[in-house]
């Protein structure tokens, strides 16, 4: 089913890690049969250009990956009550609040997108957060892409399939990063993998691909037990010799701080999840009332910048899944195929 639907012969899926990796391990990814994924939201239109050329020149299957939530409205008020709490710490760090700069841009599916997937035409792309405006929609479709979006709840997945996509992808809560909810951001009727992944497949009549913990070998043959055509994994290639993960973050994912992680909304204002650090732990790892995303990524910005010039990760967004076995320094062409026994 996998092969027919991607024209890949491994059923796994590199999961688009943006802001860690760019065409270079999609294409290793690729070369040895797998489904190679490229994460376009904080790329922008000129870099992602230039990377789907190098995809497109390997002549292999490849997923693009794009943010698809709308927009936020600025909120001065929720603005000002965010840089308040985080206030001691600028302090802390002898940072000025008043100097915030623009956090790392992460914008969502656009009709300029739109016009350069129709040249590329890119055989597969993938949507979180749900999916873009209908034209934008259609026009992808017009390319003849296979079109993906995660699904977190039955009720996504059923959304999803009403709306014409080839495949969906169920990410359960073990996932690192961002949760791809939209239809709901209440974390309660979030599932494990091997409770959604069945659920889905009972209520929608197209292919599911499972995400979220699946670490290795075994993991990808329970979720194709399950009735998944395919696993997504994402965490185990983070430190894979083709990531830009930062030395920091790779540290921590071989740590044992990696057996600790929660769903936080503090690095961007919307729920991902990470490795518990300093001020996941002081602040809690949600809050109410901050900026919407990608907004709260701003006032973080300064903060994490200085700590990681003294060798801290106290307020860097250390994304991780619940599952961080599988993370090994090899190519990840041979993390692949390990993937698959």
């Amino acid at each position: 089913m996998f092969k027919h639907l991607f024209g890949t012969s491994l059923p796994i899926i590199q999961a688009p890690l943006a802001g860690i990796q760019g065409s270079t391990m999609a294409l290793a990814v690729n070369a040895v049969g797998g489904l190679g994924s490229l994460p376009a939201a904080m790329l922008s239109l000129e870099d992602l250009q230039r990377e789907l050329t190098i995809l497109q020149a390997q002549g292999q299957p490849y997923n693009v990956n794009f943010f698809s939530h709308t927009p936020p409205t600025p909120d001065a008020q929720r603005e000002a009550d965010w840089r308040a709490a985080l206030a001691p710490y600028y302090a802390e760090l002898g940072l000025e609040l008043d100097a915030i700069p623009v956090g790392p841009a992460r914008t969502p599916f656009s009709a300029a997108a739109a016009a350069l997937l129709a040249q590329v035409r890119p055989p597969v792309v993938s949507f979180h957060f749900g999916l873009p405006a209908p034209e934008l929609l259609a026009q992808v479709r017009a390319t003849g892409a296979k079109i993906l979006s995660t699904a977190t709840t039955v009720e996504e997945a059923r959304w999803l399939a009403a709306q014409g996509v080839d495949a969906i992808i169920a990410q359960g809560i073990e996932a690192g990063g961002h949760r791809g909810t939209f239809l709901s951001h209440d974390l309660s009727s979030q599932l494990s993998t091997l409770a959604l992944v069945p659920q889905i497949i009972d209520a929608v009549n197209i292919p599911v691909i499972a995400t979220g913990g699946i670490a290795d070998a075994r993991g990808v043959a329970a979720v194709l037990a399950l009735g998944a055509v395919a696993a997504q994994v994402g965490t185990s290639y983070m430190l894979c010799t083709e990531a830009k993960t930062s030395p920091l973050h790779r540290a921590a994912l071989i740590s044992e701080a990696a057996n600790f992680t929660a769903v936080t909304n503090l690095f961007t204002g919307r729920p991902a999840r990470g490795i518990v650090n300093r001020i996941m732990r002081e602040l809690g790892p949600m809050q109410a009332g901050i900026p919407p995303f990608p907004m709260a990524a701003a006032a973080m910005a300064p903060l994490r910048t200085r700590a990681e010039e003294r060798g801290f990760t106290d307020f860097s967004p250390l994304w991780a899944g619940q599952n961080a076995t599988g993370c090994r320094n090899v190519s990840a062409g041979e993390l692949t195929l390990g993937l698959v026994g």
